[in-house]
């Protein structure tokens, strides 16, 4: 196994204030907390069930082969979203899928199937591991039909087996390696998701990607920052700033580039009547975000309150959307 070119850095770090993040419109130090409103729907987002193949450190997801909070969802549930997208002509581009383990629903080949076929990109977040291997027969299908328009992005934590089984548990790396090198042999849209938890630069980080792939005959460009997404990292329980109606001008940051003011996502909770919407992926568990059962429930205003909007979005400068 490749040792990792420096430790996992152990940084002691200041629990959060429990009076911040309580109030949805007043910080902790009585400051107007900043909002976003949905500027226009481009991503909308299913959750497709919280149960995973593995177990990984710092999911903030807490997926897991026992987490099944999240129901999986199904392919009539999904289409009535498409349905109410077309209906009131809302402007989605592009449908995306996370979990848990997207391919660990039965329902994903004809859900990607139905998304595909109605001119949406698709964009499915998977460890390509056994449940994706499992569905290579239905991929291959989909790929020839609709190709152009899917992209599978896998999730690689580090550039090497140590860092990245640090996280994922011991042997994920064969079988992820094993699940890439079958999309790009098979001719497969392909990007990559990394964490920046490690101490490294981020074009030093890019290149021992670029390296990784490139000996493992996997082509990537690893410069883009849409084929290699590298996400910052969360903890709820870490102390973080929150956001105020002044950030955006003292941070420089236009609220219309966080990800809430183009994105939505559904869930299913377990033993629920039907499908919810909240405001993005990160937020799946918080019921005080959920904001309704349909698209026009969801056409609202998002409250910054949460330390996830602070650490990831705004501060962080991410999104999940492609």
């Amino acid at each position: 196994m490749t040792a990792l070119p420096t430790p996992l850095p152990v940084i002691e770090k200041p629990a959060i204030d429990p009076r911040k993040f309580r109030d949805p419109f007043i910080t902790a130090k009585g400051e107007t907390r900043a909002s976003v409103g949905l500027r226009a729907l481009r991503t909308l987002w299913f959750n497709t069930g919280s149960l995973c193949n593995i177990t990984c450190v710092g999911c903030y997801m807490e997926s897991s082969p026992k987490n099944d909070r999240l129901a999986y969802i199904t392919q009539t549930e999904v289409a009535a979203y498409l349905d109410e997208i077309e209906a009131d002509e809302w402007p989605v581009e592009e449908i995306g899928f996370t979990g848990g383990e997207p391919f660990m629903n039965r329902d994903l080949p004809a859900i990607l199937d139905d998304v595909l076929s109605r001119g949406f990109r698709a964009l499915v977040l998977t460890n390509a591991m056994k449940p994706m291997w499992h569905k290579r027969e239905a991929l291959k299908t989909l790929n020839a039909r609709h190709g152009d328009r899917l992209t599978l992005r896998v999730s690689i934590d580090h550039h090497t087996q140590a860092g990245h089984e640090a996280i994922r548990g011991e042997n994920t790396w064969t079988p992820m390696i094993k699940g890439v090198r079958w999309l790009t042999e098979n001719g497969f849209d392909l990007a990559i998701a990394g964490r920046t938890l490690w101490n490294e630069p981020e074009a030093e980080a890019r290149a021992a990607y670029a390296a990784m792939l490139a000996g493992k005959g996997i082509s990537l460009d690893t410069a883009d920052p849409s084929r290699l997404v590298l996400f910052p990292e969360m903890d709820e329980t870490h102390d973080v700033p929150e956001i105020t109606t002044a950030c955006w001008d003292i941070l420089s940051v236009d609220p219309d580039t966080v990800m809430c003011a183009t994105s939505r996502m559904v869930i299913k909770r377990k033993g629920a009547d039907a499908p919810a919407v909240v405001p993005c992926t990160l937020l799946p568990y918080d019921e005080k975000f959920e904001l309704g059962e349909s698209l026009a429930d969801a056409d609202t205003a998002i409250q910054l309150n949460h330390p996830h909007c602070a650490k990831f979005c705004v501060l962080g400068g991410a999104s999940c959307s492609g």
